[in-house]
């Protein structure tokens, strides 16, 4: 490989297919462990490189010449291998996360900021909140100047960035703070882009607070460093002595990484279904996956295959209790996949985690029928129609919240698939945001 991404764990990066979309076919990873590092840096055995944690610092001291933005940052994520086999060092961060700040409407100007983690993508964003004209920048770490036992001294925080590992894949569903402690805040960043939505920018939809999450970022630094690659040594030089530019793109520039963005968005958003028992999830949801050319998971069907025992069988042995338990089990992990289809139980949205597991990678949908139209035989909770009448006004308003559109299935689950792909191509297409 003469391009790649550096860093110590990469199995699920997502750059070779950005670098590939920006018609870079030679382009994919290099884990190297940190004993390595030196060697690996020292055998220059690479034409460009993107590097990612822990390595934005750590690959300094191997440089030859590094940009003036890079090095008032301290951070870099982009190298390029000279004619003379040195090595030239910027920071495509801080564009990206400039692009991500613009494009989300969330602005540093004149704000109380508060960034989550001191690494090198916290120096990047210390850098770009600074040249913003943020009003006050607060980093907090668990060991640094201000610790999260300090947090109440912050509370007046108006702009809060993570840029931390804090909730990435594999850990899921981890969180530092929560928004709720911070009532003037009024625009949220997360760097992370796997899972789409992490606590925190859940938490922030949920409270109708403005937020982006890491996929744009990860786009749009992409796109620069991508340009770096390939402009020529003496262009590359002339701009390494370049001042820092917040805006330093054209719109061609932003149109074809919202292409990219959207591309990669629709690929790893799941569709999620929910409703009433018999509302007909399953065999749309099978349609849907069967036009999108996805996988396909009935929570119901994954709880039964994963534990040897059909439903009503769980419900006769444990309870409802013991059957939920095992429900959010499932959820949790199916909710951690990108890119299928997903048909809930019924009572999967009794549960906030299992509406959590579910929404961070995925848009919701809610599947309407009539009452009269829901079937009972076999379902443990929905006997008769008087009990499913009381379950459908009971639930009816959880599941109104936990969608962000609702669809009519009182014509054919046929009907139904179509006017749900058309929306959720249109979604997709249109904002790609959460």
């Amino acid at each position: 490989m003469k391009y790649g991404l550096l860093g110590e764990k990469l199995s699920h990066s997502f750059s070779p297919l950005i670098h590939k979309q920006l018609g870079n076919q030679d382009y994919g990873l290099f884990s190297v462990p940190k004993e390595q590092l030196a060697a690996f840096m020292e055998r220059r055995d690479f034409s460009a490189i993107n590097v990612t944690i822990p390595y934005k610092k750590a690959v300094i001291p191997f440089l030859a010449v590094i940009s003036r933005r890079a090095a008032a940052i301290g951070s870099v994520n982009t190298v390029v291998k000279l004619s003379d086999g040195s090595l030239y060092g910027d920071n495509t961060d801080y564009m990206g996360l400039a692009f991500l700040a613009a494009e989300t409407g969330i602005s540093f100007a004149g704000k109380k900021v508060l960034i989550l983690g001191s690494g090198g993508t916290s120096l990047t964003a210390q850098a770009v909140a600074k040249d913003s004209g943020a009003a006050r920048i607060t980093v907090v770490s668990r060991q640094g100047e201000v610790t999260y036992e300090d947090l109440c001294r912050y509370r007046d925080s108006q702009i809060i960035l993570n840029t931390t590992p804090v909730g990435m894949y594999p850990k899921n569903g981890e969180r530092l703070i929560r928004l709720r402690e911070f009532p003037d805040c009024e625009g949220v960043l997360d760097v992370i882009y796997n899972p789409l939505m992490t606590p925190l920018l859940l938490e922030a939809r949920e409270l109708g607070i403005p937020y982006g999450n890491g996929l744009l970022m990860l786009v749009a630094q992409a796109k620069f460093a991508s340009d770096l690659f390939f402009m020529g040594e003496e262009a590359l030089l002339a701009k390494a002595e370049e001042a820092f530019s917040l805006r330093a793109y054209v719109e061609q520039d932003r149109q074809e990484i919202r292409r990219i963005y959207r591309s990669l968005f629709s690929d790893m958003c799941n569709l999620v279904l929910t409703g009433m028992p018999g509302s007909g999830k399953t065999s749309i949801g099978r349609l849907l996956a069967e036009a999108l050319g996805s996988p396909f998971v009935d929570l119901d069907e994954e709880i039964v295959k994963r534990y040897g025992k059909s439903i009503p069988e769980i419900f006769a042995e444990e309870g409802e209790a013991g059957f939920r338990d095992k429900e959010s089990l499932v959820c949790r992990e199916v909710g951690k996949q990108r890119g299928i289809v997903i048909a809930c139980g019924g009572g999967t949205v009794l549960r906030q985690e299992n509406r959590e597991a579910l929404w961070q990678n995925g848009r919701v949908y809610l599947i309407e029928r009539d009452l009269q139209q829901l079937g009972t035989e076999g379902r443990p909770l929905s006997k008769d129609q008087e009990t499913l009448r009381r379950m459908y006004e009971e639930r009816m308003p959880l599941y109104r919240a936990f969608a962000a559109e609702a669809v009519k299935n009182d014509e054919s689950p046929e009907a139904c698939a179509a006017e749900l792909f058309r929306r959720f191509s249109a979604f997709s297409e249109e904002t790609g945001k959460l």
